[in-house]
C-alpha cells in the first residue's frame, strides 16, 4: 500500500519571510497585506513573520536567495508586480524573476534547513489586471501564495527525515 504525503492548513511550525518589491507599490502593498493576513489567520504569530523589501521585481531572486540561505525560515513568500508597457522590458524582468525564484525554490527545498518558496509575483498586461489580482475581483494573489507556502511547509514537515535544524 503506498504512503501518501500532503500538506494542510494547520498552524505551521517555524518562521516565515516575505520578500516584496517596492516598485508598483500600490499593488505590492496589497499583496503584502493579503499574505500577512493569511499567515496570521492560519496561526502564524506576528513576531514569526519578517518582511524584506527590495527596489524592484528584478532584485527579488537575489534577495530571496540570501533570505533562504540564512536557514532561519520554514517558508518564504515572494511578492511583486510587473505590468507590461510599450517596450520588451516586461519580458526580461518577468522572465528573469520567474527563473530566479524557481532556482531559489529548488535549492531551498533541498538545503540543510528545507524551506518552501512560493511565487506571488504578478505578471499582468494592464494595471487593471494587477489591481484585480491584488484583491479586487480575482482574489488576492499574495494571500494565495501564503496559503500555498503554509501547505508546503506542512508537507515538508511530514516527509521522512524532516526534522528541521535550528
Amino acid at each position: 500500500m503506498p504512503r501518501y504525503f500532503e500538506g494542510d492548513f494547520l498552524p505551521p511550525q517555524g518562521r516565515f519571510a516575505i520578500c516584496v518589491s517596492r516598485f508598483n507599490s500600490f499593488i505590492t502593498e496589497e499583496l503584502l497585506k493579503g499574505a500577512v493576513d493569511t499567515l496570521v489567520r492560519h496561526g502564524v504569530k506576528d513576531d514569526a513573520i519578517d518582511v524584506y523589501r527590495c527596489p524592484g521585481t528584478y532584485e527579488l531572486p537575489g534577495l530571496t536567495r540570501r533570505v533562504s540561505e540564512s536557514g532561519q525560515y520554514a517558508g518564504i513568500i515572494v511578492l511583486g508586480a510587473v505590468i507590461r508597457g510599450g517596450t520588451p522590458h516586461f519580458d526580461y524582468v518577468a522572465g528573469e524573476c520567474a527563473k530566479g525564484i524557481g532556482s531559489v525554490a529548488f535549492s531551498a527545498a533541498a538545503g540543510p534547513n528545507p524551506a518552501s518558496v512560493t511565487f506571488g509575483v504578478l505578471t499582468c498586461d494592464t494595471v487593471e489586471q494587477a489591481i484585480d489580482r491584488a484583491g479586487v475581483k480575482a482574489g488576492n494573489k499574495g494571500a494565495e501564495a501564503a496559503v500555498a507556502c503554509i501547505e508546503m511547509v506542512n508537507l515538508f514537515a511530514r516527509m521522512p527525515g524532516a526534522e528541521r535544524k535550528g
